[in-house]
């Protein structure tokens, strides 16, 4: 390693971490890479740091190692006040403050801060138990939403009462996500797509729009997952759209976040729906999004790990990026019995088989004989990049088909579903 390596830890251990490892060591600069905890698979490209039970613990190994920047992937120990400890230690951290991670960590919060900044997204009732819950639904199909972080499973789209009641149910009675309140939210029709910002100093980037797919099933069935894939293109929103979320959404959020004094630094993802009102945003993310993460970072290029230093400072250097032009496919394969559970030891097979495409490893482990098995639900994603939609679909799913394990499961309408329109 040279003595003049960039030294950065990335704190998560899945998918998505894996995707900005992968990101970062393609920077054209000298890294010395860490991953905290880290898995297996993102081994490859950053040594896993184990052992960190919270910010305090990561920031004082951080001191020893004389880290150079910390990357928050999992919106977890933001919520734990990973930057909040960084600042203290005088540590670059690419991630917001505690505070200012509240607009991912209590939904609640961040209806506030829209309404607040004037922000376009849907009307909404917050209630703390049960019954008000009921009295609040008066229409179907009606939103409910958990307020604190739910592993991206605390929404339920419900058409009917039944619906709102197992929702409720799992909230109130069950406790699934753990004792907080709910809102009932206006129910937007139309289509989704996300926007990743990179946000400091009152500036920002917008990185390559991605739609993603939540549901487990084709056509849209099944139950609601973390994301089963993920298509991502410039090409996804034509220049007028993109401007008028750009002009509507992004610039006001981001001059709020300066006029509330929140000294955003980070990833800040816009979930919006495309109405027939115009874009509205139905949550913001404080980090990638995954599986976004893993169609959108394979397309950009230049020197990731001085972007995200230099924006950790607090200045935003946007030539040190480009991004392709084309477009990128993920595609995620989940153990059995995902979501609602998951099986582990299924041991996966064809991983060197994939060709150019890239495979990013979220629920993985190696046994004892050194070959992958799965060890959680969403087991690992596989993206590519291609000038067009229809030739990055049978890239990727070319790549996809020849790895496997028992009990696996997948979608094949990534990139074809709400692509209709889509010249191929």
């Amino acid at each position: 390693m040279e003595d003049n390596a960039l030294k950065i830890v990335i704190v998560g251990k899945g998918g998505r971490e894996h995707a900005l490892a992968r990101a970062l060591a393609d920077s054209p600069r000298p890294l010395e890479l860490f991953a905290c905890p880290g898995s297996d698979g993102i081994s490859e490209f950053a040594a896993p740091v184990s052992g960190m039970k919270d910010p305090a613990a990561l920031v004082k190994w951080m001191k020893e190692q004389r880290i150079d920047l910390c990357v928050a992937g999992e919106e977890a120990w933001l919520a734990l006040g990973l930057a909040d400890a960084c600042a203290k230690a005088n540590i670059p951290c690419w991630g917001p403050l505690q505070e200012a991670a509240q607009l991912e960590s209590s939904k609640i919060y961040a209806k506030e801060f829209m309404t607040r900044h004037q922000v376009p997204t849907g009307g909404f009732e917050v209630v703390d138990n049960i019954d008000a819950a009921r009295a609040a639904v008066s229409s179907y199909p009606t939103v409910l939403k958990y307020n604190g972080l739910a592993a991206g499973k605390g929404v339920a789209v419900c058409t009917d009462e039944e619906g709102v009641e197992e929702f409720l149910d799992l909230v109130f009675t069950q406790n699934t996500f753990g004792k907080d309140r709910v809102f009932v939210e206006e129910f937007l029709a139309g289509r989704e797509v996300s926007v990743i910002c990179a946000v400091s100093g009152g500036e920002y980037l917008y990185f390559t729009p991605a739609r993603d797919y939540k549901r487990l099933g084709d056509g849209d069935a099944g139950p609601n997952t973390g994301g089963m894939g993920a298509v991502a293109s410039r090409q996804l929103l034509d220049a007028d759209l993109l401007a008028k979320i750009e002009r509507e959404i992004i610039i006001p959020t981001v001059n709020g976040l300066e006029k509330d004094e929140l000294n955003y630094k980070g990833f800040l993802y816009f979930g919006i729906i495309l109405t027939e009102q115009g874009p509205k945003v139905l949550e913001f993310n404080c980090r990638f999004g995954d599986p976004e993460a893993q169609a959108v970072l394979p397309i950009v290029e230049g020197d990731f790990a001085g972007f995200l230093l230099e924006g950790a400072k607090g200045t935003l250097k946007p030539k040190m990026l480009q991004f392709d032009e084309g477009w990128s496919l993920c595609l995620v394969k989940a153990s059995a019995g995902y979501p609602q559970s998951s099986r582990s030891g299924d041991v996966i097979s064809g991983l060197d088989q994939v060709g150019s495409a890239r495979v990013y490893h979220a629920g993985t482990k190696k046994n004892e004989a050194g070959d992958f098995e799965t060890n959680g639900g969403r087991v690992l994603a596989v993206s590519d990049r291609a000038p067009s939609l229809s030739e990055v679909r049978e890239k990727a799913y070319s790549a996809l088909d020849v790895i496997s394990f028992d009990g696996e499961q997948c979608r094949r309408d990534i990139g074809s579903l709400h692509f209709e329109d889509v010249e191929s």
